[in-house]
């Protein structure tokens, strides 16, 4: 028979009674407080569910009370009725906790002030309450077994200086500090007790360790003794703790004993109740051969996977009931399953989006009602709309049964999160007088997902303007459309030259129908540039591999005409921090030629980027990319600004070597670049710490081609996801240069 809990009775009790000092069906002409003292009558009334004019209903009575109880401010509260005309006026009679004055903490050392304060819910000026009291004792009673003060004595003494508040002297003897020196097993006699240890985090204490008792890590201690012994066959273990034993002034024995049971071996499973799935279907996802030792949590295991199969062809109510016969030492399993009925969705609420239109929401949706129900599809419009980058991490899903077949409606709970960026900053140098910076960032321009970005750079010589946007649903469909205008001015110290840049180019992209999540981007680009040499003496003395910058040095305004094509694939489960999925790029760009402009080459650029999800949430991202220009018509060699130039951060880095150091003079017309990264979350995919190791080389040809001679380089660093976006720091060692090379970054190359 089911227990009810005190709690239950006594609202049981309490409805009872009030149920037979009121009679149901009368009318409240009035409702009266009497006894509060410093809260307002308004705020009573207003939290009961009664009101003048309504029918008194003994069951709205005891949910007031109950309601004016959760607020801690009364002692107690009694309802009362008098009689008026043809009805009642209704009393709310409370009786007010006392308002808390002060509170001392006098003894208490081991626990620091700050400490206390984040431990502490109650504060002076608030009500003081016996729950409140209890609340206090226990969680101090629970911070200093936690720091060892197993024996701490903690007594609350209240004291009223003047009507309606109160002093209260928490008083603690905190007594001497008690490490465990011993931990004792009994009745274990398959595995000895070096072989239990391993699996406990409390240890005795030693030189390292101190050794003290935490009751919350004890009991994971025992779940993992119990998962321990289950693996390997006893699936009957009891394991029943005793409370730690003083043996000494600073000592402490815990004694774990172990009634172990009969050790089981795997014998058959059959299936019964599967309509929808084949036994031999169901029976391939349990890989336990029949006569070794039974592993409960790899059946357990492996039975979820059948759950998640069912989830999956949208049988939620689907019930599995393992019976597991035993045989002497041998278990024959049978399942038995109840499949109930097929979800289908009915509708899907949206709600949280303050900033973001509905509608961008519902394109990233997998599932649309009248699907049945897929876990793998509810899961998916999770990432989508994560990846948008518009709302927090938790994103909640649920659902609603709707009807007697099962058919559900899905709620989408979301938080917004701010998505826009904006800084400036002015100076002052004597030889460019005012300069400074102005941008502004958007990636969810009016909640239409529409990104766009401003920015000037300006002073002296320098004015730099760059405007960006673009929109992925144009007119509503799933064409892209986006725009770039930009005049630059890029100097390129290392190679002793700047070039000026001006022009805009048109992007145009749809999403591919018949292959998943890739999409098609084309561009046409117009833009001029004007080269200067900044430094002829360092680049004569190599005046055959800078040849095209002289020539380019000696002529104003070139014109390049480009035509190019992006074709992508994302199945990353997460943008910020993927520990699954593919990332594959393939961008070819024509220009000149037909087209028209004063340069005529071709480059292609491939990366293929993968995640693998390891063991204790490491994640393996690695990176490949090859790149190719060459110039054809009337054109003897490419840009320069458009070769390969390896090193540092960004999609051509090479950590450990200072930025565009490696490669020939001048840039590579070819280049091949690999990258490996071992990623580790401290704080969700907010902040990831990371090992990494890069290789890579830029040729002019591919028979200077050479794996050994790659330019490597191996380091460690840190991602931090910040309102202006992703910031990284690596510090790297050069294997071939044998330097160390900080690198600060923004955005990531993964």
């Amino acid at each position: 028979m089911r227990r009810f809990s005190m709690y239950a009775v006594l609202c049981l009790m309490l409805l009872f009674s009030i149920g037979s000092l009121f009679a149901a069906g009368e009318t409240i002409y009035e409702i009266r407080v009497e006894g509060a003292k410093t809260v307002a009558d308004e705020l009573i009334t207003s939290t009961i569910s009664l009101r003048t004019g309504g029918i008194l209903d003994p069951a709205e009575v005891a949910k007031s009370i109950k309601q004016l109880y959760k607020m801690s401010i009364f002692s107690d509260i009694r309802v009362l009725t008098e009689p008026y005309k043809t009805g009642v006026n209704l009393i709310i009679r409370v009786q007010e906790n006392p308002v808390l004055a002060s509170i001392e903490y006098p003894g208490m050392k081991v626990v620091k002030k700050d400490r206390l304060d984040e431990l502490m819910t109650v504060r002076v000026g608030t009500f003081w309450s016996e729950n409140q009291k209890q609340q206090l004792v226990s969680k101090l009673t629970s911070e200093y077994h936690t720091k060892g003060y197993s024996n701490a004595q903690i007594n609350v003494s209240e004291r009223e200086a003047e009507p309606g508040k109160v002093h209260v002297t928490v008083s603690v003897n905190e007594g001497k500090r008690l490490a465990i020196t011993q931990i004792s097993f009994l009745g274990n006699e398959n595995f000895d007790d070096k072989q239990l240890q391993k699996r406990m985090k409390t240890k005795p204490a030693n030189i390292l360790r101190s050794g003290r008792f935490e009751q919350e890590k004890f009991d994971t201690d025992i779940r993992n003794l119990e998962a321990f012994y289950k693996k390997n066959g006893f699936i009957d273990v009891q394991i029943e703790p005793q409370k730690p034993r003083q043996t000494g002034d600073r000592s402490l024995e815990l004694i774990i004993r172990i009634t172990e049971g009969q050790k089981y071996t795997f014998g058959s499973i059959d299936v019964k109740g599967n309509e929808s799935f084949t036994t031999e279907a169901i029976l391939e996802y349990f890989s336990l051969q029949s006569g070794e030792t039974f592993d409960q949590g790899k059946f357990e295991t492996q039975l979820s996977k059948i759950y998640m199969k069912y989830f999956e062809e949208g049988f939620i109510y689907a019930e599995i009931e393992p019976d597991l016969q035993k045989d002497g030492s041998q278990l024959n399993i049978h399942l038995n399953i109840s499949e109930g009925t097929r979800a289908r969705v009915r509708q899907i609420h949206i709600t949280g989006n303050q900033r973001t239109k509905e509608k961008v929401l519902r394109r990233q949706l997998e599932i649309a009602p009248g699907d049945y129900y897929r876990q793998t599809q509810l899961i998916r419009t999770q990432q989508n709309i994560y990846n948008l980058g518009f709302f927090e991490p938790d994103i909640k899903l649920d659902y609603t049964t709707i009807n007697s077949d099962g058919d559900i409606d899905l709620q989408i709970d979301v938080i917004d999160k701010s998505s826009g960026v904006a800084n400036g900053g002015v100076g002052y140098n004597s030889q460019d007088k005012f300069v400074g910076q102005l941008s502004v960032s958007m990636n969810n321009l009016f909640g239409n997902n529409w990104a766009s970005s401003l920015s000037w750079e300006f002073g002296g010589s320098t004015q730099n303007f760059e405007f960006s946007f673009t929109n992925p649903n144009f007119l509503d469909t799933d064409i892209l459309l986006g725009t770039n205008l930009y005049y630059t001015t890029k100097e390129w110290s290392s190679f002793f030259y700047k070039i000026s840049t001006r022009g805009a180019s048109l992007r145009l992209g749809q999403y591919i129908p018949w292959v998943d999540r890739t999409r098609l981007v084309m561009a046409y680009s117009l833009y001029s540039k004007k080269y200067r040499i900044t430094d002829m003496a360092s680049v004569m003395n190599n005046a055959e591999a800078n040849a095209t910058l002289i020539e380019l040095n000696s002529m104003n305004w070139r014109y390049t005409s480009g035509l190019s094509g992006t074709l992508s694939r994302d199945s990353r489960d997460n943008i910020y921090f993927p520990k699954r999925g593919t990332q594959m790029t393939l961008f070819s760009e024509l220009a000149g030629g037909i087209l028209g402009g004063d340069f005529d080459y071709f480059k292609q650029i491939a990366q293929v980027n993968w995640y693998i999800e390891m063991i204790y949430n490491f994640t393996l991202r690695t990176k490949w990319r090859f790149g190719y220009i060459t110039p054809y018509g009337s054109s003897e060699d490419a840009p320069p600004d458009e070769k390969f130039y390896l090193g540092g951060t960004g999609v051509d880095g090479i950590r450990g070597y200072p930025d565009r150091s490696v490669g020939p003079d001048g840039g590579g017309t070819r280049e091949i670049l690999f990258s490996t990264e071992v990623g580790y979350p401290i704080g969700g995919d907010q902040v990831v710490l990371l090992g990494f190791f890069d290789a890579g080389d830029s040729y002019n040809t591919f028979r200077k081609f050479n794996f050994l001679k790659f330019n490597k380089g191996v380091g460690a660093g840190i991602r931090i996801r910040s309102p202006f976006g992703l910031i990284g720091f690596d510090y790297a060692y050069g294997i071939d240069n044998r330097k160390w090379e900080p690198h600060l970054q923004f955005g990531t190359t993964f």
